[in-house]
């Protein structure tokens, strides 16, 4: 039986990092688990708390449109926004830092176009308002018939490498 996990993320949070470093570690480790990507602000506007990552949620999915290679992205987004604090508030920035993933015109075109704005606000209150997310990075375990299970950060804290590898072991029962 699949077993759907949402992975709630924000590109410019250090501890989300982390945990994505030691979910691609141990996902390998359980096919049975179909991972749902779930990129979202973890300080959404009018907050006054930059750097808002909106147009980074946005490039997610404007990578996975033009068949970009999403580990390379997402090491790519997560090296501009969490490590070096680029300014991914422009974007030039992004289409700058994936250049060498996607083709820069079609992917500046579509951000652009605000094609994928919605996905922002939907990812956002899947997280906060239907998922009781407060900090990230969370982690959401569904199956049919089961109550959700749920692995989420302490705020300012992050998760470490063993809690992540239990909730990931432990996802089937």
């Amino acid at each position: 039986m699949m077993i759907l996990m949402r992975f709630f993320y924000d590109y410019e949070c250090p501890y989300c990092q982390r945990g994505y470093g030691y979910l691609r570690e141990f996902i390998g480790d359980h096919p049975e688990i179909d991972l749902e990507w779930r990129p979202i602000e973890a300080h959404p506007r009018p907050e006054n708390h930059p750097p808002h990552t909106d147009l980074c949620v946005q490039s997610y999915y404007i990578a996975r449109e033009l068949g970009a290679d999403m580990e390379a992205f997402h090491r790519k987004m997560f090296q501009a926004a969490a490590l070096e604090r680029r300014n991914v508030e422009k974007v030039e920035v992004l289409a700058e830092i994936l250049g060498d993933i996607v083709d820069p015109g079609k992917f500046r075109s579509i951000l652009e176009s605000n094609k994928y704005a919605l996905q922002v606000t939907e990812n956002n209150d899947l997280a906060y308002e239907q998922s009781g997310v407060w900090a990230v990075p969370a982690f959401r375990i569904l199956r049919k018939g089961a109550p959700e299970k749920r692995l989420d950060s302490p705020e300012g804290m992050g998760l470490n490498r063993d809690q992540i590898r239990e909730f990931l072991e432990h996802a089937g029962t």
